[in-house]
């Protein structure tokens, strides 16, 4: 009952408050200043809509009603096709190459250049298929080219003459070789002699190996020790094969010229290789002489020397030329075969007999030619035998000899090998021969020589 009293008491109060509240707001109520009135009585103009602009819109033409045409199918486009292929895209290569140093073996040179066991043992026997790779030697070089992974595409061996075999890998290993076209060209050289031939060559860059062909040359006519007092000329031809600017094999004399004495010795070499030169003194044909090996070095002198073998002194009843073992050795006059065979410390030997009195040896040699037989008949230049290592030799090399009843000469000084010769010279081709090489030798030296000499005819 209280708790009701109360609760209706608290709402007749909150009644009479919130009246007597709004009684007092309305009667304390100021009166709005005009200015505040007009401010809140202010209107916005009313807005003037745009007037219209008559624009004549272009009158299109209604589409007539066309029958329907059938749906056909869309032509075929004719894409052309390019006539060449896009470039295939090679991956890079590398090209590794050195030269083969003494003692090294192509297996060596192949293993350093990165190629596993199996591709070195397939080279080697690709390679060995058209080259003896027992030839080898310092100078010659490997190349190899193969991509970055290592992988071998190419591997060449460059030899002598330019000739480079190559094993190209790709589904089989193939072996080609490179044969070069040489160029042969025409050279000529004019040296004064003071000390030597060999030093007269050098100090004028020519081949000092010609001192070797002019001493074989005129070694039985001219006495170079005694008659040479020094400062004589000397007028050299010759030609030489090259690829590029290599110099392929070895240079060759056609003419040489030197006045000693008051007297003019000229040389001329043939060019069909024969070897077979003719000597002229004075314009007037001497004699006629091959050299036994073409281009060889004079490796040993007539005379007493240490032996290479034995080691004590001895006779040397020869002379020696050093060369590749194989090299033509040719027949150094006319005359007859009388031995073929072997002797003792000579090895295999071929002896050619030059009349009744004069002998000619060549020993040491590797192979005669099956057609060679005793009693044949030869002439100068003739192929007799191939240098050789055989009997007591150091190497390959031609011990040459030269036989006066039966006793041995000096075959640099002897000469009777001319005696020999003489009757199968023609002299009125030799002389012709003789004036073309002058003319040559003026037109490539541009010297004075061809006029001054030919006087002497």
């Amino acid at each position: 009952m209280k708790i009701r009293l109360i609760t209706a008491g608290f709402g007749i109060f909150a009644a009479l408050t919130a009246g007597g509240l709004a009684i007092s707001g309305i009667w304390s109520k100021d009166p709005v200043p005009p200015d505040l009135a007009a401010a809140t009585a202010w209107s916005p103009a009313q807005l003037r809509l745009p007037t219209s602009i008559e624009t004549e819109l272009p009158q299109f033409a209604q589409p007539s009603a066309a029958p329907a045409r059938p749906l056909q199918p869309m032509p075929q486009l004719n894409v052309a096709i390019a006539d060449t292929l896009l470039p295939t895209i090679e991956p890079p290569l590398a090209n590794w190459s050195r030269d083969i140093a003494t003692g090294e073996t192509l297996d060596t040179v192949l293993e350093e250049a990165g190629l596993s066991a199996t591709d070195r043992t397939e080279v080697a026997l690709a390679l060995g298929a058209e080259y003896d790779l027992r030839r080898l030697r310092p100078g010659h070089s490997v190349t190899v080219v193969s991509t970055m992974d290592g992988s071998p595409r190419s591997v060449a061996l460059s030899v002598e003459d330019g000739v480079r075999i190559e094993a190209i890998f790709g589904e089989e290993l193939a072996t080609q070789v490179v044969t070069p076209d040489p160029e042969f060209i025409t050279l000529a050289g004019e040296a004064v002699i003071d000390s030597s031939l060999f030093a007269a060559l050098e100090d004028a860059r020519m081949p000092a190996r010609f001192a070797v062909d002019l001493a074989q040359m005129l070694g039985g006519t001219v006495d170079f020790r005694r008659e040479m007092t020094g400062g004589e000329t000397l007028r050299l031809l010759w030609r030489e094969a090259r690829v590029g600017k290599d110099r392929i094999g070895q240079p060759e004399l056609t003419f040489a010229s030197l006045e000693i004495g008051g007297a003019l010795y000229e040389v001329v070499w043939p060019e069909n290789g024969s070897g077979q030169a003719t000597i002229y003194v004075d314009g007037t044909v001497l004699r006629v002489f091959a050299q036994p090996v073409e281009g060889a070095r004079l490796s040993s002198v007539f005379g007493r020397r240490t032996h290479p073998v034995y080691g004590n002194v001895r006779m040397h009843t020869g002379v020696d030329f050093a060369a590749a073992s194989g090299t033509p050795v040719q027949a150094t006059a006319p005359g007859r075969v009388s031995f073929i065979g072997w002797r003792g410390g000579y090895g295999r030997v071929v002896e050619i007999a030059h009349g009744s009195d004069t002998m000619t040896r060549y020993a040491h040699l590797s192979a005669v030619p099956e057609g060679l037989a005793q009693g044949q008949r030869v002439a100068a230049g003739d192929v007799i035998g191939r240098v050789g290592a055989t009997g007591t030799a150091t190497g390959p090399n031609l011990h040459y000899e030269v036989l006066v009843d039966g006793r041995p000469t000096d075959p640099l000084s002897d000469d009777r090998l001319a005696e020999a010769a003489e009757s199968e010279a023609d002299d009125t081709a030799a002389l012709l021969r003789l004036a073309e090489t002058r003319a040559l030798l003026n037109e490539n030296l541009g010297s004075e020589i061809a006029e001054t000499t030919t006087e002497r005819l």
